[in-house]
């Protein structure tokens, strides 16, 4: 069964948005644990935009599941990583100008740096994952360039307007799991998930984990942060493959 990671990121939206120290993303982390969470996953953006330097080695501290560190492969960045030894760090693009992570990183035209940073991280014993599009010359060029996990972008599904382009897109999701586990890499899945959509892909066989941010942010400010927790996590139980 695929195992939920939860996204911290938002808490800290909100609080950088008054540049409070409330509400607090560390403890954001902990309520996610209590509420069932099988990782916490959080991204250091080089705007700081929500995440900032003073969060990483306190989640560092408190987070007793596997720790998630999403992150570009700015020589800076690599450094806060290699300082604070998070369990995996998952390689993502950073545009300055987006809302969010939209697409995968370019582990093609990127090979160079990317292949620098996934040996500086794994010679600190620190697991890679790269954030990819389900393509299939990503996903081996990914392997080749020593990471361990992908995370495929789930965004082609999540937004699909029609009902031909979602199953398409799911084709797609189907064919990069069976791709990423021929070249032996652990898979993952991600981006705009939520308890609406979220039961197909938690269906397709092969994925291990699911990070999850925003909709859970979202059910936790009328449910509480535990209880979102538990009712994704009923979700991937109740759609995740069957044996």
């Amino acid at each position: 069964m695929p195992t939920l990671g939860v996204n911290i990121d938002h808490i800290a939206t909100v609080r950088q948005a008054r540049r409070t120290d409330e509400p607090d993303p560390v403890w954001a982390a902990v309520e996610a644990q209590l509420g069932g969470a099988a990782c916490i996953t959080f991204h250091l953006r080089e705007d700081r935009r929500h995440i900032i330097d003073r969060d990483v080695p306190l989640l560092r501290g408190v987070v007793n599941v596997k720790l998630n560190m999403e992150m570009s492969i700015a020589d800076e960045i690599v450094n806060i990583a290699l300082a604070n030894k998070p369990d995996q760090c998952c390689l993502v693009p950073e545009r300055r100008e987006e809302v969010t992570t939209e697409g995968g990183l370019d582990v093609i035209r990127h090979a160079d740096r990317v292949g620098r940073a996934v040996k500086r991280l794994r010679e600190a014993g620190i697991a890679c994952s790269a954030f990819i599009e389900p393509l299939q010359d990503h996903i081996q060029k990914s392997a080749e360039l020593g990471f361990q996990v992908v995370e495929l972008w789930t965004g082609g599904y999540a937004h699909a307007d029609t009902h031909a382009a979602r199953d398409a897109a799911l084709e797609k999701l189907r064919s990069g799991v069976a791709i990423a586990r021929d070249c032996g890499l652990e898979v993952h899945g991600g981006h705009g998930l939520t308890y609406r959509n979220v039961g197909p892909v938690a269906a397709i066989r092969g994925f291990s984990e699911f990070n999850i941010g925003h909709s859970i942010m979202a059910r936790a400010f009328f449910v509480g942060l535990q209880e979102a927790v538990r009712e994704m996590n009923a979700l991937l139980l109740r759609f995740g493959p069957k044996e």
